[in-house]
């Protein structure tokens, strides 16, 4: 693959089995986009369903049938959608390097950002600690912003919970789907699929406050 994990606030790397048919998703300044799943096993066995997006000119005319196995590198990426009149956070593994044939186990992600909601903070009725942090990426080439959620857990979850809005941090992890039932007011129940990155490793780098004001400081230095 060419696609180099460079300085970057978003890189990934995935590698499982086409579940689903291929299909067109949109059409940007004459470039076609196609999505599909892709089943990422675990270590555990577990199956990780990823919506993925690619390119015709990452293809560069393969053809992505279910069944084949895929190795992906690209970047964790979202958008708002409406269904059913309500608007929706869609996650999805934008590919910009595919490898036909080759069976790894395979489901990295490293993301930098910033933490734009209050972390969630609880405990499973087994006592482990959670806590659900909304990371904000930034696409520095594109003028974009993609909202990541991420999950962490036992002591990373404790430190997290103590950090704001604003808080500035790296971490790695992986991809993962898990199904869950909503139900809502009226009674009525809805199947549905939650993706989110579970993180393994985090660090903090600063917050909004720290790193305005070393912006200042450089900028009166350089002026």
């Amino acid at each position: 693959m060419n696609y180099e994990k460079m300085e970057t606030t978003n890189y990934g790397r995935i590698s499982g089995r086409v579940c689903s048919e291929i299909s067109r998703s949109h059409e940007i300044e004459g470039e076609a986009f196609f999505e599909f799943k892709l089943e990422v096993a675990r270590l555990s066995s577990a199956i990780d369903t990823i919506p993925v997006t690619i390119s015709e000119r990452t293809l560069v005319g393969k053809a992505v049938s279910v069944g084949d196995f895929l190795t992906l590198e690209g970047e964790y990426r979202s958008f708002n959608k409406v269904i059913n009149e309500k608007s929706r956070l869609i996650l999805h593994f934008f590919a910009k390097n595919v490898e036909f044939g080759k069976k790894e186990n395979v489901n990295e992600i490293n993301l930098k950002g910033y933490v734009c909601k209050e972390p969630t903070y609880r405990k499973t009725p087994f006592d482990r600690e959670i806590c659900d942090i909304l990371l904000a990426v930034n696409r520095p080439n594109y003028h974009k912003t993609d909202y990541i959620p991420c999950i962490l857990w036992g002591r990373n979850a404790r430190f997290m919970a103590s950090q704001g809005v604003g808080c500035k941090v790296e971490l790695s992890g992986r991809i993962q789907s898990r199904e869950y039932k909503k139900q809502y007011e009226d009674g009525s129940s809805e199947n549905l699929v939650a993706y989110e990155v579970s993180c393994q490793n985090i660090s903090v780098l600063g917050n909004v406050t720290s790193i305005e004001k070393e912006t200042d400081a450089k900028t009166a230095v350089n002026n």
